[in-house]
């Protein structure tokens, strides 16, 4: 692909910001990206098109996708089917670093609310919660006594599976430093 003037003078940045989405398992939005990258937002929002375009004219598998307000690299539809039945279901059954985090402030801190997670995590965790109930590896356990009755979550039977353990005790001992960020939020 030949480079013109904008992509020739955007070169670093935009291996920069592939390099980012490569590396990334979840959705980044520009202000993310920017951030991370140390660029501005808006050469972030240039580059997220120089290589939406780069991706289009060019003859390979991946493609730049907009998911859940964020950017990533995703397989093309005709090569994802070509490799469906060998990465799909396997790449199904695995947790973003996000989501791994959020199930651990759970299995730790359990029953434990919403607003007690995000204490723990600093960033909203609506999308980790919704995910991990899904996959069944939450479930509400009741609702905290103050007002407002929060809902309280803990972890499932899937939970233990997932994990090939036997039961919650079975969980790795965290260190003092660990155990405290663990109890933030109460």
């Amino acid at each position: 692909m030949q480079l013109d003037m904008k992509e020739a003078d955007l070169s670093k940045e935009m291996a920069l910001v592939e390099t980012v989405l490569f590396l990334e398992s979840e959705p980044k939005d520009s202000a993310s990206l920017a951030r991370i990258a140390k660029l501005s937002k808006e050469t972030v929002d240039d580059v997220i098109e120089l290589l939406k375009q780069k991706y289009r004219a060019d003859n390979c598998g991946i493609q730049i996708e907009q998911i859940a307000g964020g950017w990533m690299l995703s397989p093309k539809k005709e090569t994802w089917e070509a490799v469906y039945e060998m990465y799909g279901a396997k790449n199904e059954g695995k947790l973003s670093k996000s989501a791994l985090e959020t199930l651990s402030i759970i299995a730790y801190s359990q029953p434990v609310t919403r607003a007690e997670i995000e204490n723990i995590r600093g960033v909203n965790a609506d999308n980790m919660i919704r995910l991990l109930l899904e996959r069944k590896l939450i479930k509400e356990v009741g609702k905290k006594e103050i007002p407002g009755h929060p809902v309280q979550f803990g972890t499932t039977e899937e939970f233990l599976k997932y994990f090939h353990l036997n039961s919650i005790s079975d969980l790795p001992q965290l260190d003092t430093a660990e155990e405290e960020r663990f109890t933030l939020a109460r």
